[in-house]
């Protein structure tokens, strides 16, 4: 045994003592390039597992696409070396190297994460990409001249990597090293001592690498360093300046020109190199100069379009370093080497054929880049088509008609447009516009075929595509556009469109639900199509959809009836014979076709040699003679399987008795212990929908009392709305006014929306068929304005009717309202404030009794009237309310409207005359209704 094999074996087993195992995951450390065959780790041991284990749950190592480099013992229960690792190869300068494999277990399914960290071992030294690095270094160099040395790359990783370089001899030279960034080093070699040519020519140094493994590793390269003369004339050109000119496309290697320079220097140092100097643009691309003799060629290409000139500078150096420049103008000659370029800027696709002459049909914009006449552009059409080209300004054309258009004769023009320039060779290029000449709708959609017929698989995906229906119409554009509609049909009571839907567009019909085969079979409805005219003209077509069956459905044992609280058994004497019938297995399928054709199968059985089942009738029969050893109690499971892709089967079990006495059956299956299954859906769903309904309760009980506190609340801000209680108004057709003016021509409706805020209650006025000649200003007081002033003088110039007075405004006594209310000298002109409000009683009585007498009035009025629910009981209904039917009031004006017809009263005068002549309000005719009231007012 070696050294380096001890040495591993020490360092194996310390790791093996560094090994940390948490929640099934275990990591090992080895270093690189150890043998086949070596040992990794005791994984068995290590996780806790039992040999027997690992071979029982066949365990295996999964590495997923990486290579296999580990190998498991499943007998040791131990991790090998499968394959020689190569840290470098498997991760490069990457650390920590690591390789993550997984050990699965089966019976029952486990799996371990496994971490293998591949150290790094010095078996890579130092090596530089050239072994010989050349420098041509003149004689005149002052000291402290740097120069950039090539750097070693070291493959090996941490302290084995490269450490550090050293230059042999230092006579003239140093070297420094410079730390970068990502941790590698800058190697310079920093002129020490001036160099003298005459003394030595050459030197010839070692640089050498060195890593820091144990034992170190390095490599080495040569130096050579050749000192040059000392140069003290730089080159001269003949010119400054040089012109030239080529063609643009010429080919490459033409010759543009030649520049010369001398030198007045001998040997290496009068020797002249010529270059291109310009660095931030394409010449370097497009052109190149010899070193030697200075002639310039093309080398890319010259495109008159992208640069007419170029100035090139071209530098002249000698070996020493000295260099001078001089500089090319260069022009470049245009040749017609570009089409005209044909823009459309705008285009009609339809025009209507009843179109006016020179209607502008498409501008176009023409361009060619070329110069002079090379960019020179005319256009023209093809002819005899009514339409012409005209110029509009500076390379822009439109196209006009020039003629009448008449789409029965042609329905559609594909016009071609021609542009050429004036070079030599001319070149052109060309457009073809189509042009729809548009029509009228005159051609009904036309489906493909007379009726359509398509299957769909059962329990499909709600939205599935069935088929495509499809309608061709002969018109154009939008007249031709069809969209298709699936005619309202229902199909065994239920709508048509809650089983299919029908794409507008595309007529790609859809299923809008799941189809069942044993509910729906097949269904039939109709399709039309629609064309986007106007008027649109349309078709129909049938479509039946048959529903093909799948097998969905498991089978159903019938027989033996299975059950849970007793057992049955099928009793088989022991003198049966071969072939003895014991029971028979009925079971159904509901599918159809083959998905119900039915096999019988014995899946287990306490003795398989005894029964046998009938592949097709089910029929359970003895296979041999029964003898005395046969056991009394026997089990079968007979499995039922249709014949369905996939299949589907149903299991039962059958209990048989082989004895030739019930005494003797019944002594055997007294201790026969039953199988309880249980159901753990059946648990799930319970606890679900106790869950549910006690969800339910709690959002019932909130929802309860917040609409009770609702109704509390409204309820009390009713009872303190105090005085704003509105009177609700009710007209019946044609009421007079008191003022004995005439008859009122418009019936006015309202509709009354009650709550228990009347402060927030809505009033919605309903404008009767001609417009209303009385308006509510914000004061609240009836006005006329000018307008319909006017419109009441002509209406009774025309109806010989009274105009009504200027004030009709009434006293306090003339209004209806509370009993006791007190009227003043200014409620008698018609000026002062509304009467003392009423109690909150008196509101609510004359509410409620607005509501049941309108509820009545509903009945008989005509169509049209005002009309309350009767959202009121009838314990509601007071004796002794006023009737205002007769006397109503608007509210918020000072209006007062009555229903008496007979007597008209004549108005009242001005508010000046009023107050002038009467001392006392005038009080209002007392009717039944205010008798009543005032009998109340006594009896209080």
């Amino acid at each position: 045994m070696s050294d380096r094999t001890m040495a591993r074996q020490v360092l194996l087993f310390i790791w093996f003592l560094s090994l940390s195992s948490a929640l099934g995951q275990v990591s090992y450390s080895i270093p690189e390039e150890m043998s086949k065959g070596s040992l990794v780790g005791n994984i068995a041991q290590d996780l806790g597992l039992d040999l027997k284990r690992l071979k029982s749950g066949k365990a295996r190592i999964y590495t997923g696409d990486s290579a296999e480099y580990i190998e498991l013992n499943k007998e040791r229960g131990v991790l090998l070396i499968k394959e020689r690792i190569d840290r470098e190869a498997l991760c490069g300068q990457t650390t920590p190297c690591a390789l993550h494999l997984q050990i699965i277990l089966e019976n029952p399914i486990e799996f371990y994460s496994v971490t293998v960290e591949v150290t790094d071992i010095n078996d890579h030294s130092p090596s530089f990409e050239r072994d010989e690095i050349r420098f041509r270094i003149s004689e005149s160099a002052v000291t402290g001249a740097v120069f950039v040395l090539e750097r070693a790359m070291d493959l090996d990783v941490g302290i084995n990597g490269l450490q550090t370089y050293s230059l042999k001899p230092t006579d003239n030279f140093s070297l420094k090293l410079q730390s970068q960034a990502d941790g590698s080093k800058l190697v310079e070699m920093v002129l020490q001592k001036p160099l003298d040519r005459e003394k030595q020519e050459h030197l010839s140094l070692v640089l050498t690498a060195i890593d820091g493994g144990d034992p170190q590793l390095s490599g080495t390269a040569q130096i050579h360093v050749t000192v040059l003369d000392a140069n003290d004339n730089a080159p001269v050109f003949t010119h400054k300046i040089y012109k030239a000119s080529i063609k643009e496309n010429a080919l490459k290697g033409t010759v543009v020109t030649t520049v010369s320079a001398s030198d007045v220097d001998e040997g290496s140092n009068g020797k002249i190199k010529f270059s291109i100097a310009n660095t931030l643009d394409e010449v370097s691309k497009l052109f190149e100069i010899n070193e030697t003799n200075g002639v310039m060629r093309v080398t890319g290409n010259i495109d008159y379009e992208k640069a007419r000139h170029y100035q090139i500078h071209v530098q002249a150096s000698d070996d020493g370093g000295l260099t001078d420049s001089c500089k090319i103008d260069v022009d470049v000659i245009d040749i017609n080497d570009n089409k005209p370029l044909i823009n459309i800027m705008s285009k009609l696709t339809t025009l209507s054929e009843n179109s006016n002459p020179e209607t502008v049909v498409t501008v176009i914009n023409v361009q060619d880049p070329d110069a002079g006449e090379n960019g020179k552009i005319y256009c023209s059409i093809n002819e005899n088509i009514p339409f012409t080209l005209t110029t509009t300004n500076n390379n822009f054309f439109s196209l006009v008609t020039d003629g009448d258009l008449d789409r029965e004769r042609e329905s559609e023009y594909n016009i071609s447009v021609t542009c050429s320039d004036e070079g030599v060779p001319s070149l052109s290029s060309s457009v073809t516009l189509s042009l729809q000449i548009s029509d009228v709708n005159d051609n009904a959609p036309v489906f493909e075929k007379s009726s359509y017929e398509a299957s769909v698989q059962e329990n499909n995906t709600p939205g599935l595509s069935i088929f495509t229906v499809r309608a061709r119409d002969a018109d154009f554009n939008q007249n031709a556009r069809v969209s298709y509609i699936l005619e309202d049909s229902s199909v065994n009571g239920v709508p048509v469109s809650s089983l299919v839907s029908v794409s507008a567009d595309s007529g790609v019909i859809h299923a809008v639900r799941s189809f069942d085969y044993e509910q729906i079979k097949d269904f039939q409805f109709r399709v039309k199509a629609q064309d986007g005219g106007s008027p649109p003209l349309s078709s129909n077509v049938s479509v039946k959809i048959i529903i093909q069956d799948q097998n969905d459905n498991a089978p159903q044992v019938l027989y033996p009836v299975q059950s849970a609280a007793s057992v049955v058994a099928e009793i088989v004497p022991r003198s049966a014979d071969v072939g003895y019938l014991v029971t028979k297995v009925v079971a159904v399928d509901v599918d159809s076709g083959q998905n119900a054709w039915l096999s019988y199968k014995l899946h287990k059985a306490t003795d398989r040699a005894l029964f046998e089942v009938g592949l097709q009738n089910g029929e359970i029969r003895t296979v041999r003679q029964v003898t005395e050893k046969d056991a009394v109690k026997q089990r079968l499971t007979v499995v039922v399987e249709d014949n369905g892709q996939p299949s589907r089967s149903a299991t039962v079990n059958v209990n048989v008795a082989v004895a030739d006495s019930f005494p003797e059956v019944l002594s055997e299956f007294t201790d026969f212990t039953h199988d309880k299954e249980y159901n753990d859906n059946l648990t799930f769903y319970l606890v679900l929908a106790l869950a549910v309904v006690s969800f339910l309760f709690i959002v019932s009980i909130i929802a309860i009392l917040s609409v009770k506190c609702y109704r509390w609340r409204r309820e009390r801000m009713f009872y303190k709305s105090g005085a704003n209680l509105p009177v609700i108004p009710y007209y019946p057709p044609l009421y007079a006014d008191v003022g004995g003016t005439g008859t009122l021509q418009h019936v006015y409706n309202y509709e009354v929306c009650r709550t228990t805020d009347s402060r927030k209650s809505d009033l919605k006025y309903v404008r009767p068929c001609s417009e209303s000649i009385i308006s509510l200003d914000t004061s609240g007081t009836h006005t006329l304005t000018h307008a319909q002033r006017e419109r009441l003088n002509n209406d009774d110039s025309f109806d010989q009717q009274k105009p009504p007075s200027g004030d009709w405004r009434f006293t306090q006594n003339q209004r209806p309202g509370p009993s006791g209310a007190a009227a003043t000298p200014e409620v008698a002109v018609g000026t002062g404030p509304w009467p003392n409000p009423p109690t909150e009683a008196e509101q609510l009585q004359a509410l409620m009794a607005a509501a049941n007498e309108v509820s009545e009035a509903t009945n008989t009025l005509a169509p049209g009237t005002m009309g309350l629910s009767t959202r009121y009981s009838p314990q509601f209904t007071l004796q002794h309310v006023p009737d205002y039917r007769q006397n109503v009031y608007i509210p918020g004006s000072t209006a007062t409207l009555t229903s008496n017809q007979q007597q008209p009263q004549q108005a009242l005068p001005p508010p000046q005359v009023a107050a002038a002549a009467q001392p006392e309000p005038p009080k209002a005719a007392q009717t039944p209704a205010s008798k009543k009231k005032s009998t109340k007012k006594e009896k209080k």
